[in-house]
């Protein structure tokens, strides 16, 4: 039997059995499924007992973590003292699948779904994720005079779509583009047809109360793999994204939700930056494109995500500018990591609205590797 080196980190409280359509999907293409390794990480008041029994009729290796199993794990793992860097009842308790994969060496690739996702059927999902992984391509690479890369940019003229997180003083961007090799690729994130990943505003704007554009993406929308260029950022959404084992050190999900300025949205749009700017610091590479998913977005509130974007959208504007200060070259992960604290920690965010966020932030940056160190000298 294979031992599983692929850790799918999957949080759900709504519907698990998403999931369902990944392990079809692997199996009509041929993936090994033994190497995958599920970690639904949930709460107490859902269905855990049905998702293990859905992991086991599947025949999936794979482990439940509401809350309680959560607080368990970090006592068996020896840091309790650090489940406070992961936010409660937030997306961004997708940082436990991350701390689940540092404490568990076999797992050489994580993947992050989200359970409003389905695989497309032309793609091999896991295949073509794992492909890109620890290779190089020869790709476009793209850049603008704004130094941001609309990850929709390939058909921008039919839909005029910014995803998520894309600061509003990067838009209206020129753009360039070159073919050319592309270094170690560590992180591979696989773009989105039907309901784009748009923020509230950019909702609003398109005409739809319900958390849904009206305007919506097909896969001709996408036609190739590209990669932001060096010292260039894009966002990084955690819906369709596959990443090596090493970058975990630089690829906290921010502490978003949980928070005195009821702050949430930006766990892995910020994740995203340090993620690009630490593989510029390393001459890694960060690739996107294929394979897509489905995105079925739920209806919902579009003011509720409102709500939880308006107080950090103007720190979104900044908070890149603040990664640009920490140094251009690391020698692993964590110096970049730290380097990307020492520059947030030092810039100043004093004009900007909920400006002590940072602070905020920072405390648990540093917390994070603090987390990351006790497990290794746990193991």
């Amino acid at each position: 039997m294979t031992e599983a080196d692929i850790c799918v980190v999957a949080p759900t409280i709504r519907n698990p059995e998403f999931f369902e359509g990944y392990v079809a999907n692997a199996r009509e293409h041929g993936f090994d499924t033994d190497r995958l390794h599920a970690v639904l990480v949930t709460e107490d008041f859902c269905e855990k007992a049905e998702m293990r029994e859905m992991l086991d009729d599947l025949g999936v290796s794979g482990e439940v973590f509401g809350g309680s199993e959560r607080e368990a794990w970090y006592d068996e793992a020896g840091i309790a003292e650090y489940s406070d860097v992961v936010p409660a009842a937030s997306h961004a308790e997708t940082s436990f699948g991350l701390l689940y994969m540092w404490a568990h060496p076999q797992f050489e690739y994580g993947v992050f779904l989200d359970d409003d996702t389905q695989p497309h059927e032309d793609f091999d999902f896991f295949g073509d994720h794992l492909d890109h992984l620890g290779s190089t391509k020869t790709v476009e690479h793209v850049a603008s005079d704004e130094q941001w890369v609309n990850v929709l940019y390939q058909n921008v003229d039919r839909h005029g779509l910014y995803p998520r997180g894309y600061p509003y003083s990067a838009m209206d961007e020129t753009v360039e583009t070159a073919e050319r090799e592309t270094s170690e690729i560590v992180a591979s994130q696989g773009l989105w047809t039907n309901i784009p990943d748009l923020d509230a505003v950019r909702i609003l704007m398109d005409g739809n109360l319900k958390g849904q554009a009206q305007t919506l993406t097909r896969a001709e929308d996408f036609t190739h793999n590209f990669a932001a260029a060096e010292d260039n950022y894009l966002t990084v959404c955690s819906m369709n994204l596959a990443f090596k084992r090493e970058v975990i050190p630089a690829f906290y999900q921010f502490p978003m939700d949980d928070n005195e300025w009821d702050i949430g949205r930006f766990d892995d749009i910020w994740s995203g930056l340090t993620l690009k700017k630490a593989a510029d610091m390393l001459d890694k590479s960060v690739i996107n494109g294929f394979p897509l998913c489905v995105h079925n977005k739920a209806e919902r509130s579009t003011f509720d995500d409102l709500n939880n974007e308006v107080p950090a959208l103007e720190l979104n504007e900044h908070f890149w500018e603040a990664l640009e200060d920490a140094p251009d070259e690391a020698d692993d992960y964590v110096e970049a990591y730290e380097g990307m604290i020492a520059a947030v920690e030092a810039y100043d965010f004093s004009a900007y609205a909920n400006h002590e966020f940072i602070d905020f932030t920072v405390e648990k940056m540093r917390r994070w590797l603090e987390a990351i160190r006790a497990l290794e000298a746990e193991a």
